[in-house]
């Protein structure tokens, strides 16, 4: 079965229904820690059209004596290999069918996958199962006005106009080759090298025609200085030792000496920055345009940034002063969407799960439960602003939920007819909400108060609220690079 986002987990079953059971028993026993037992009773008709599917199914798979193969009659089989011979595939087909209508029967906010045992399958008696879930815990809501926050700083320095300056100027570089000096910092060099520890050669210590920024530390620590100050043609040695902790254990720690020849050097020359250079390279005429646009959007960036910093530290300081008791089986399906999320981002990157996986030496269980504790502080700061969006009494008029909807739209490039036609009322319903959580950020955040008290900070980009990324680890360098 497939189940959506903890806190949407009962609302998603509303709209992806397999079938429909006309006739069910649910009765709810409410558990420790937000915790339920759900006992759902269907007809003893139900169970004998699943027992039929499952006959239907299995059967092109049975051969008996005396029978074609696929030919065989239900009584045939049941009588050879006993009733319960369908009841695995009959009890999986009635709970798939009859569960998304118990949770809607139940009345309760269920937001975990069902933990399901089934207690009675027999011939002509009533099918029963139970489905043990968490519910949406109650809150006990902190104080969410006047929550004390760091100041940040989002002024825009000349430097670091300048510097961003610098960075498209560097985008618009030409290389150019120098053949009248020795090799100085930022030259790009071309080398060939060869590696040897003790006189022997090692795997991956050779490279001809090595393209190398110097200065740019992508080699052993003092090896690109070394290069500094020779010519084209000169050969020389280079000495290194490798760090203690080095990925090959075999180099860890060893001294080396790389035979090296310097084969030819490029220069980054840097456009001038006029009139002519911004017209190429932006919208405007003019260099003091063009200087006071980036500054414009430099501020807009720390502005941006600085909310972020705000939002998360006054939602934490809202979670630590709540009182909120989170079930484990919540926070579990939380951490499997996270892991899904997660899952997606890779392939979209070119990269599947088991190859980083693989890479990486981690297994699913282990990065699920690396996983699990920003689970929990994804379902507390949700569950802390739902909280205040009920308490503000904040509603969403239908116009905000259309235009959001046309944003979608746009960012997908897509028909807003296509797109509507693709929004289920459960997807309109979770669209509602997440703009009430917004609405609530806005509450806390308009209301929240400079805490002076404390050393003004730098605007930083922030991690996402709901839901922050796990950082990828980096690649192991090339023998005759420093690991990281």
């Amino acid at each position: 079965m497939c189940y959506n986002n903890a806190l949407d987990c009962a609302a998603w079953h509303s709209d992806h229904l397999k079938g429909k059971i006309v006739e069910m028993n649910v009765q709810v026993e409410k558990l420790e820690n937000s915790m339920a037992k759900l006992t759902i009773e269907l007809p003893a008709e139900e169970l004998e059209k699943a027992i039929q599917k499952a006959y239907l199914k299995q059967r092109s798979r049975i051969s008996i004596p005396g029978f074609r193969k696929g030919k065989v009659p239900r009584p045939i089989i049941e009588k050879m290999y006993g009733q319960e011979v369908f009841y695995e595939d009959a009890a999986q087909t009635i709970i798939n069918e009859s569960y998304p209508d118990a949770v809607i029967e139940s009345g309760e906010d269920i937001v975990s996958k069902p933990e399901i045992s089934v207690t009675q399958v027999e011939k002509d008696k009533p099918f029963i199962y139970t489905a043990e879930v968490a519910l949406k815990p109650p809150v006990e809501l902190g104080k969410y006005k006047g929550i004390k926050v760091e100041p940040v700083d989002t002024v825009v320095t000349d430097k670091e106009v300048e510097e961003e300056i610098k960075k498209e100027l560097e985008k618009n570089a030409r290389h150019v080759e120098v053949t009248d000096r020795p090799a100085k910092n930022e030259d790009t060099v071309f080398i060939d090298y060869s590696g040897s520890v003790d006189g022997e050669k090692f795997d991956g210590g050779t490279a001809e025609d090595q393209k190398l920024v110097l200065g740019s530390h992508s080699f052993i620590d003092n090896f690109e200085e070394q290069i500094e100050g020779h010519s084209i043609g000169d050969e020389f040695d280079v000495n290194v030792t490798f760090p203690e902790k080095y990925h090959s254990e075999s180099l860890a720690g060893k001294a080396a000496v790389f035979a090296v020849k310097l084969k030819g050097i490029t220069e980054k020359q840097l456009p001038e920055l006029d009139d002519e250079f911004v017209t190429d390279v932006s919208e405007f005429d003019t260099v003091d345009e063009y200087k006071a646009d980036i500054k414009q959007t430099l501020e807009d960036k720390k502005k941006s940034a600085a909310r972020s910093k705000k939002e998360e530290e006054a939602v934490q300081a809202l979670v630590e002063d709540s009182r909120i008791e989170i079930p484990q089986p919540m926070i579990d399906t939380e951490a499997d969407q996270l892991l899904q999320n997660y899952d997606s981002r890779m392939r979209s990157q070119g990269l599947s799960l088991q190859q980083y996986l693989q890479y990486t030496g981690m297994t699913v269980d282990k990065l699920r439960d690396d996983m699990k504790e920003q689970a929990k502080l994804n379902i507390e700061s949700r569950l802390v602003l739902e909280a205040v969006a009920d308490a503000e009494k904040i509603e969403i008029p239908d116009e905000d939920v259309d235009k959001e909807i046309q944003d979608m739209a746009d960012n997908y490039g897509m028909p807003l007819d296509n797109m509507k036609n693709l929004i289920t009322e459960t997807e309109r319903k979770n669209i509602r909400t997440d703009l009430k959580i917004r609405k609530a950020v806005d509450v806390i955040i308009d209301s929240s108060v400079e805490d002076k008290s404390k050393k003004t900070v730098k605007a930083d980009d922030g991690d996402d609220l709901i839901e922050k990324k796990i950082p990828k680890r980096k690649k192991k360098s090339e023998a005759a690079s420093e690991e990281e």
